[in-house]
């Protein structure tokens, strides 16, 4: 069967869908509308149809959707059946805050190796993780089948940092320096940008000022 082209945008929603699902599942519910759904997430009953249509539906008329089921399969589309090795380079705050977050290991990314220049750093362990310089980067890659690198550093070293990665096999990027990176188009890059994030706040919170200024 002949694979379709799923857009970005029901790709930004799965994630969602595994987190609700996820929460639900803690509840203990068994089974789902996709009405009921729709209510908690916000999103329309005939988008959630829609969304999941792209992969085969897994809902049935008149009983919905069995979430433990729609959770594990979503899981799977995510990839999260699997392992990804990864490294994070940079060791300041964001980096040892990203290490620090234990969830990774329970939707399959295995943090591996930590990385900085600071010889301060050197023998630190975050989570049983051990600092390493730079130096030891691509033959620690090599070695330890790492697929994701984490950019935790300055904008100014991020490019090279990337390309070191990549020479070395990573296969995908994400992107905390405040930087695009201009990568071979086989490479997989996510991009983070924290102050982009809080500049979409500033605007909305800006908005909503004045729109109850000028009701007032």
């Amino acid at each position: 069967m002949e694979e379709r082209e799923i857009s970005q945008a029901v790709i930004r929603r799965l994630p969602r869908y595994y987190r609700y699902l996820g929460e639900l599942l803690e509840h203990g519910v068994e089974r789902i509308s996709s009405n009921d759904l729709s209510k908690r997430m916000k999103v329309t009953a005939s988008q959630i149809r829609q969304d999941l249509n792209n992969f085969g539906g897994f809902g049935q008329q008149g009983y919905g959707y069995n979430v433990k089921y729609l959770y594990t399969e979503i899981g799977k589309i995510l990839g999260l059946d699997n392992q990804h090795n990864m490294v994070i380079i940079g060791a300041g705050n964001l980096g040892q805050a990203l290490a620090n977050y234990a969830a990774f290991e329970k939707r399959g990314f295995v943090l591996k190796g930590l990385f900085d220049v600071n010889p301060r750093l050197v023998g630190i362990t975050i989570r049983g993780v051990e600092i390493r310089m730079m130096d030891e980067l691509s033959d620690f890659i090599q070695k330890n089948d790492i697929e994701i690198g984490v950019l935790a550093i300055p904008k100014t070293r991020a490019i090279d940092v990337a390309n070191v990665l990549v020479d070395n096999g990573v296969r995908a990027i994400w992107n905390f320096a405040h930087t695009d990176l201009n990568l071979p188009d086989n490479i997989i890059v996510e991009n983070v940008h924290l102050s982009e994030s809080l500049m979409r706040l500033s605007y909305n919170i800006t908005r909503y000022n004045m729109e109850h200024t000028d009701n007032s």
